[in-house]
């Protein structure tokens, strides 16, 4: 039982959340009968047997607290050899939709050197195709481009590549070649890292001066450092203030400013943010005429961003073929996403 606990947890509780919301200790206590019947099925003798919980859905059902059999029959997606996928389906119009997110972790010393640079991807599918698809998906993988004579021009050295079930991961290794079955909707395809130097796409300024121990102010300048036609929304720039502060007033150019004093930040907040272009931010605060001693630095200023129709390592897909012995035509429909993940900048 000990090596299926730790195979669940190695899931991130995946399965356990699907059935539960939310993965607490009240939760296991009153579902215990029902992860029993899971970590049954999940693992057999050590190894991981089925772990897609859609499927385990079909015939471990569960309402409330209480556990529910479901038919006496063992589905026979469980004995197939893709044990992710039931038979059977069928969709009307058949499509694929896939989304590739990055996730940019930068950190940024006071002096603006770069410290940490680090690109996190995903692949994620939602998938409506009908029967047994194989869908073979095509990237610009540099050593697929290695292999196949075409140089490193314009291709992306994936690291840490992580894939679903799905693949077949023999035919990876041999030709580089992304070939799967897949799941019936919403599913993770593979995951990737990149470490390498990225210029930071929101580039971050700040001035604090405080005047006689009676107020402070903060002036923060944001610069879009990414193609003037692409378009950062949702922006959201913390800047931490001296927890003591009171009495704030805002001015920017853009956007609008909320202090938060429970957190000790001002939120900047952008709804658009063109590449390319600069925005301020002024924030004045009142401080008590005593001053609190400073016993440790200041936190760093954290970005948040999403920015549609962009990668910033250059990742693109070049091709997603679809299979099936019905000879459906079928839609593959792509969107990029680059976002921010742990983004910070140290100020003096």
């Amino acid at each position: 039982m000990s090596a299926s606990a730790v195979f669940v947890l190695d899931l991130k509780g995946k399965v356990f959340s699907e059935y539960f919301k939310e993965l607490e200790e009240e939760s296991i206590r009153d579902n215990f009968v029902v992860i029993y019947e899971l970590l049954d099925e999940l693992m057999d003798f050590g190894f991981p047997q089925t772990t897609d919980s859609k499927i385990l859905q079909e015939y471990i059902t569960q309402q409330g607290n209480k556990l529910e059999t479901g038919k006496s029959h063992v589905p026979p997606t469980v004995t197939n050899a893709v044990s992710w996928r039931s038979e059977g389906i069928k969709y009307k119009k058949n499509e694929v939709f896939i989304d590739v997110i990055e996730s940019v972790n930068l950190l940024v010393n006071t002096n603006g050197s770069v410290l940490l640079s680090e690109i996190v991807g995903t692949i994620k599918l939602k998938v409506f195709l009908s029967g047994m698809p194989e869908l073979r998906l095509g990237l610009n993988d540099r050593m697929l481009f290695e292999l196949t004579g075409r140089g490193k021009n314009k291709s992306v050295e994936l690291e840490d590549v992580k894939f679903h079930q799905c693949v077949r991961l023999s035919r990876f290794d041999n030709d580089r070649t992304i070939s799967f079955i897949p799941p019936d909707g919403d599913f993770e395809l593979m995951s990737y890292r990149l470490n390498t130097q990225v210029k930071p796409l929101i580039w971050i300024e700040s001035v604090i001066e405080k005047f006689s121990h009676s107020r402070v102010e903060i002036m923060v300048k944001a610069k879009g450092q990414f193609k003037k036609q692409s378009v950062a929304n949702s922006v959201e720039i913390s800047v931490p203030v001296p927890s003591d502060a009171d009495s704030p007033k805002f001015k920017t150019s853009v956007g609008s400013a909320k202090y938060m004093p429970e957190k000790n930040i001002v939120v900047w907040s952008i709804k658009s943010f063109p590449g390319g272009k600069e925005f301020l931010m002024r924030a004045h605060f009142g401080l008590p005429s005593v001053e609190k001693e400073e016993v440790e630095g200041r936190p760093p200023i954290a970005v948040r961003f999403e920015i549609p129709y962009f990668t910033v390592s250059g990742i693109q897909v070049r091709y997603m073929k679809i299979i099936e012995k019905s000879g459906y035509q079928a839609l593959p429909w792509v969107r990029y996403i680059t976002q921010s993940g742990d983004y910070q900048l140290r100020t003096q």
